[in-house]
């Protein structure tokens, strides 16, 4: 393993900020990086070219969806991925494992059922179906054949995720269990002799700091290609907590000099944190699933509002201003704010697609300002700006 080539090129002088390239046999990851989601190998309503025309490299696919839709062997007769999906770039996968686990006694309360449906095992974990019911098993050998096999260009390694609260006992168990699991994701792209597909290694340990530091310091040891840093953004941990753990982990992570990615962060506020502390990408559903619900990235929206607002007020019934001003994405270059009002308000697809595309544009554009600021040892004065 440890095959990726990922060359940083910057380092900001009053933080731990970096700046890079990660290469990939589909094309190059500049970072610091976000990572939209694209859950059923789309990311929701926009085509590759306009992924591509908001500057943005990479956009992860959801393993567990593909097992179910369309299933991993039909994407494999279509040539991978990258064919059936029409996109040229670097694609990254989870596990899997993430949506699994919710449906837990354990997991998100708005997605559990009941807990006969669903057996965790030292093994994996044993699974109802929600499209057809049928019993799944979901471990690190199925997890790993699954992601090869959608050829994509970055995996992640099968781990158990947690969901808070959770008590310290159900933690250990947990991340000792993610152990075994990384060692035998290792093992088996070892055995196949992989060489175009890397595999990232995922630190647990909850909201415990001495299991934090243990994943982080075994995780640190191993062949992976690069590291991330999982189950922080599960929506009810305090926020203080969420970034404590990057404060006990990358003391132990950044030292490999290997690429280092945060699992589900991605208000902008976040993006300016993680990056701060020497995160290289970043993956959330924010600017997609916000901008299907009329929300618009704005900077002029400030912090107090994260950023955004709300279009479907009736204030922009007949605000004839683009979306956002000085902004050159399609949809601010062609529309104003009184006509995507129209169409969420008449619930137009339209909509949709309008909003998700500027929104997207708005987090790649960031993050160049990011990866221009850490070249030129002002990424402390840009983050002062826009977080004052």
């Amino acid at each position: 393993m440890s095959n990726l080539k990922f060359n940083i090129k910057f380092r900001d002088n009053k933080s731990s900020a970096r700046a890079g390239e990660i290469h990939t046999s589909h094309g190059v990851i500049r970072t610091p990086a976000f990572v939209p989601v694209g859950t059923g190998a789309v990311v929701k309503s926009v085509t590759p070219e306009e992924i591509r025309a908001a500057n943005l490299d990479v956009f992860f696919v959801n393993t567990y969806h593909m097992l179910f839709r369309p299933g991993v062997a039909t994407v494999k007769k279509s040539g991978g991925l990258h064919k059936f999906m029409n996109w040229s770039g670097p694609v990254m996968t989870d596990s899997g494992g993430f949506q699994a686990f919710s449906l837990s006694e354990h997991g998100p309360r708005q997605n559990r059922i009941e807990k006969t449906l669903v057996k965790i095992s030292d093994s994996g974990i044993t699974f109802k179906s929600a499209w057809d019911g049928s019993r799944q098993f979901l471990g690190p050998v199925e997890s790993i054949r699954a992601q090869l096999e959608l050829g994509a260009d970055i995996l992640m390694a099968f781990d158990e995720c947690t969901f808070y609260p959770i008590i310290r006992e159900k933690a250990i168990t947990a991340m000792e269990r993610t152990h075994r699991w990384a060692r035998i994701c290792l093992d088996l792209l070892i055995k196949k002799r992989v060489t175009e597909q890397f595999l990232y290694g995922i630190v647990q340990g909850s909201v415990f700091k001495d299991l934090r530091q243990e994943s982080a310091e075994f995780m640190s040891h191993l062949s992976f290609d690069g590291l991330a840093i999982g189950s922080v953004a599960n929506s009810r941990e305090p926020r203080e907590k969420v970034f404590a753990v990057l404060d006990w982990t990358l003391p132990y992570l950044l030292p490999t000099e290997k690429p280092i990615h945060f699992l589900g962060i991605g208000e902008i506020e976040d993006i300016f944190i993680s990056v701060g502390k020497g995160i290289d990408s970043l993956d959330c559903v924010t600017p997609t699933r916000l901008g299907r619900m009329g929300w618009i990235f704005d900077k002029n929206a400030g912090l107090k509002n994260k950023f955004r607002y709300d279009i479907i007020k009736s204030i922009y019934t007949g605000d004839k201003r683009p979306p956002v001003k000085n902004c050159s994405c399609y949809t601010c270059s062609n529309f104003s704010r009184s006509y995507l009002n129209h169409l969420f308000r008449s619930r137009e697809l339209l909509s949709y697609r309008l909003a998700t595309i500027h929104n997207l544009f708005f987090f790649g554009s960031l993050m160049n300002e990011i990866r221009e600021a850490i070249s030129e040892n002002r990424f402390k004065r840009l983050t002062e700006n826009w977080l004052r």
